[in-house]
């Protein structure tokens, strides 16, 4: 069986096979996240409101819970998550090799369940989603799957 290659940073994730060692990495699927790239203004559509106080005081802006980027971040690493949990559910994931920017990282390990977390046989840190194939294989293990 082939091991599955993860390359994702904040707006990318790239997903490759590779059925050996040797072999190289074939591209199988690719998601986009075009909103990872935009900035907090551009996020949040419009100014935090504002609450007058009882006695008709000037009161205070209301302040957005999450940072916007971070959501953002949160919500396509749930996005990739989802696709690699649902290939372990449907038991088509054996070893898994993460390569992730470290931002995207730490939100994708808490979003994938014990079951695909079993499969990961190595992760870096390290933005590679730009590279080409070739030079992503720099960056795996030798073996790849055993």
């Amino acid at each position: 069986m082939s091991s599955l290659i993860v390359v994702a940073d904040s707006t990318l994730a790239r997903i490759f096979s590779s059925e050996s060692a040797s072999s190289p990495l074939q591209e199988i699927e690719t998601m986009a996240h075009p909103e990872g790239r935009l900035h907090d203004r551009d996020i949040t559509s419009d100014l935090p409101g504002k609450v007058k106080g009882s006695d008709g005081s000037g009161g205070h802006a209301f302040q957005a819970e999450t940072d916007p980027k971070k959501h953002e971040l949160s919500e396509f690493a749930r996005r990739v998550a989802g696709y690699l949990n649902s290939l372990t559910k449907t038991n088509k994931l054996e070893h898994l090799l993460i390569v992730a920017a470290p931002a995207l990282l730490g939100e994708l390990r808490p979003q994938l369940t014990k079951e695909t977390t079993k499969k990961i046989v190595f992760e870096l840190n390290k933005s590679l989603t730009h590279s080409t194939p070739e030079e992503i294989r720099e960056h795996l293990p030798e073996y790849l799957t055993h």
